[in-house]
């Protein structure tokens, strides 16, 4: 059922390939292109849910895409920027933090797993608060991470970027946790 909460949700699984290529060898401008088309993403993550809950037009494809399409994204963005480089000649995501970098992939890929174990056993687990504060701090990180690319002069730009990493990879171990003592429950 193609809706327009759900052309928002595939409109963003098609821009992520786009996303990577603004940020393949970027310069100044690919980091600026790469960063709007972020915002547009992350827009229409918010108005996909809003309009589908406010015209009771949820649906199961989109229940089913809306997840994927952030994990999409969030992945993409993560795997590009341990691998881009900034003018000085390090990567974006550097050092230890790619470890938080990290933390935030197998977390999301280990609750993926789970909600799809669960969904099996017809148990959902609810999207905690923490868990919200941890996607905004994920969002804001990478968002803040392209930035700096493109306003390399402003470092706090990126320093920004690299405390909302780790802070969302913080709670990532604590959300993830959560999610899997839930889940262990439910296991033989």
């Amino acid at each position: 059922m193609l809706t327009l909460p759900n052309i928002l949700t595939l409109s963003r699984i098609f821009a992520v390939p786009i996303l990577v290529f603004l940020l393949w060898s970027p310069s100044w401008f690919e980091y600026a292109l790469a960063f709007v088309l972020y915002c547009l993403m992350g827009i229409t993550d918010y108005f996909d849910g809003y309009l589908a809950r406010a015209n009771a037009t949820v649906s199961r494809l989109g229940v089913f895409l809306d997840p994927i399409a952030d994990k999409i994204m969030v992945a993409a963005v993560i795997v590009m920027l341990i691998f881009t480089r900034r003018a000085g000649g390090e990567p974006v995501i550097h050092g230890i933090h790619v470890i938080a970098a990290l933390i935030i992939l197998l977390r999301e890929i280990t609750v993926s797993g789970l909600r799809e174990f669960l969904a099996g056993l017809q148990v959902s687990i609810p999207v905690s608060q923490l868990a919200k504060w941890k996607t905004t701090f994920q969002l804001v990180s990478l968002g803040a991470l392209i930035l700096g690319g493109a306003l390399q002069e402003w470092v706090w730009v990126h320093d920004v970027g690299l405390i909302s990493l780790w802070l969302a990879a913080l709670l990532t171990l604590v959300t993830g946790w959560d999610y899997l003592r839930v889940g262990l429950k439910h296991m033989d």
